[in-house]
């Protein structure tokens, strides 16, 4: 009997170290504020114990952006996806440090959460910030954004709701544009990219890259409804 072909991943899971801090959250803080991968929906009103509207952050990275947000943004409840244990320690950390009761983080492949964990319309909202733009053409095939994965997305969103990518690679926006655009539940929002929303805070790094002339790229597309 063939074995199942094996999924293409959007990522190389990295181990990296752990600082002694992103470990002593980890260990501390992820039995609190993490949610284990299941292959059923997520009942996303118990898990937060409340019912207000539900943003989704794909790839958390390190938490500095996703703990921002949460931070500014109160009367939402944020479900982070990261693969990668040091930067899952790291939003721990934040969350107790800022006092945070609107973040959970799944610690699994983003693609399969959506899929497995999401129930359809269950979202208000999506971030995707600075994925990783997999820029030689035969690891393209590695990008996160591909057609079958949006219409995945967008199927998550209640009606009205947002899916909001940002990028740094221009190639890369171009594809993602026109992913989105070709999706027909979802509408742009702009002519093209969108400037970028007052939610969206400038990293370290982004500044660094403005100042050097390069581009950043915001796409924000809603889903059809009102």
């Amino acid at each position: 009997m063939r074995a199942s072909p094996r999924p293409i991943r959007s990522f190389v899971l990295r181990q990296g170290r752990f600082s002694p801090a992103q470990q002593r959250a980890h260990e501390s803080l992820l039995p609190r504020f993490g949610v284990a991968f299941a292959p059923a929906p997520l009942d996303l009103d118990a898990t937060f114990g409340r019912t207000v509207p539900k943003i989704l952050e794909i790839g958390s990275g390190m938490g500095e952006t996703t703990a921002e947000i949460a931070q500014t943004m109160p009367e939402c409840d944020f479900l982070a996806v990261e693969v990668h244990a040091p930067g899952v320690g790291s939003l721990l950390k934040r969350i107790d440090e800022f006092g945070l009761g609107n973040v959970r983080i799944v610690q699994h492949d983003a693609v399969e959460v959506v899929e497995r964990m999401i129930a359809p319309g269950a979202l208000a909202g999506i971030h995707i910030f600075f994925p990783d733009p997999w820029p030689k053409r035969r690891h393209h095939k590695r990008r996160l954004l591909q057609p079958p994965f949006v219409h995945s997305l967008a199927m998550r969103l209640a009606k009205g709701g947002y899916v909001h990518v940002a990028t740094d690679w221009e190639d890369y926006a171009g594809a993602v544009l026109a992913t989105l655009t070709a999706e027909p539940l979802l509408v742009n929002t702009a002519l093209e990219y969108a400037p970028r929303p007052a939610y969206r805070p400038l990293t370290k790094f982004e500044r660094r890259g403005l100042k050097l002339g390069h581009g950043v790229w915001d796409l924000v597309f809603r889903r059809h409804g009102a």
